[in-house]
């Protein structure tokens, strides 16, 4: 299948109609297009009238008003702006994991970042990526149009689940790379140290950038679901345990709705968005429904 079917479905692309990502802090020193610039000048939107003086172009003077004050007033204009977005992609070997009967997290993932790509292309703005594990695996640096979202989705087609994830360093590291501050796009189980993803989520939004964080687990993962004894084994290290799911279940998920709480208040206090997502859900539910609450709340933390 190629890379702009498999990853690219034409039901979300349906669904993504009407839909807009925007940037909530102000943009600064993006290209001409359509989100707002912190830089006024004499282009494309109405911000507000002032006095004139000496050295102002002339042809800016509101003669309405002059016509009713007798005084010379310039109309000043705000620019608007692409929106710059780089969106992370986890493709460490924790993310190869599939409940039964459904996709696994990497093929989740891939298929909502090839989505917001589209979005994104679509509304004119800048779009790269960054698949990591260990280290950074590919950087496609973030550019506009057709092209560019046709180079993205061959990076998804080739990427593959492996090696181990190192947030320690590589989150400090990802926020490095991205030199322009920009809306950043972390998708990831965050299957790491709590203090090391807490750590590097308060460095990525400490570098100016916004941030929304995609939280992809599977519902296994989130809920602990299993009946009967298994033996559960490491997807990045070669560590085997037999237990009884029933009655670790509990404590279970006390622990990873601890962890997910945590995340969450780091990016409600840099004004990040956290969007918990199960790989049950159906992906255009999950994606427009966090677009549509997005476009009609403040901004802050998500949650399910």
């Amino acid at each position: 299948m190629p890379a702009s079917r498999k990853y690219l479905d034409p039901d979300v692309v349906a669904r993504l109609r009407g839909l807009e990502l925007r940037a909530r802090k102000v943009a600064a020193g993006f290209v001409s297009g359509m989100h707002r610039s912190a830089y006024h000048g004499f282009s494309v939107e109405f911000a507000e009238h002032r006095q004139y003086v000496p050295g102002d172009d002339l042809r800016y003077i509101d003669w309405r008003i002059f016509g009713r004050a007798d005084r010379f007033y310039i109309k000043e204009y705000e620019e608007e702006t692409n929106l710059r977005c780089n969106i992370l992609l986890d493709t460490s070997r924790s993310m190869a994991y599939a409940g039964a009967g459904r996709p696994s997290k990497f093929e989740y993932a891939a298929r909502l970042t090839a989505s917001l790509a589209y979005l994104l292309t679509r509304q004119q703005d800048a779009v790269g990526l960054l698949t990591f594990d260990d280290d950074i695996r590919t950087h496609v640096p973030s550019a506009a149009g057709r092209v560019q979202l046709n180079n993205l989705l061959g990076v998804l087609e080739d990427a593959k689940p492996a090696g181990r994830t190192h947030v320690k360093v590589l989150f400090h590291r990802l926020a490095e790379e991205l030199r322009k501050r920009s809306m950043v796009l972390l998708v990831s189980d965050l299957l790491a140290d709590p203090d090391d993803v807490a750590d590097g989520l308060e460095h990525i939004c400490h570098a100016g950038h916004e941030l929304i964080l995609l939280h992809v687990m599977d519902d296994d993962e989130w809920n602990l679901p299993f009946v009967e004894n298994l033996l559960f084994e490491g997807l990045e290290d070669d560590l085997r345990l037999l237990a009884d799911p029933q009655s670790l279940r509990t404590s279970y998920v006390r622990a990873v709705e601890r962890f997910s709480t945590r995340v969450q208040a780091v990016c409600l206090k840099h004004h990040a968005d956290y969007v918990a997502v199960n790989t049950r859900e159906p992906l255009p539910a999950v994606l427009c429904g966090y677009l549509a609450r997005r476009s009609s709340r403040p901004a802050g933390a998500r949650s399910r």
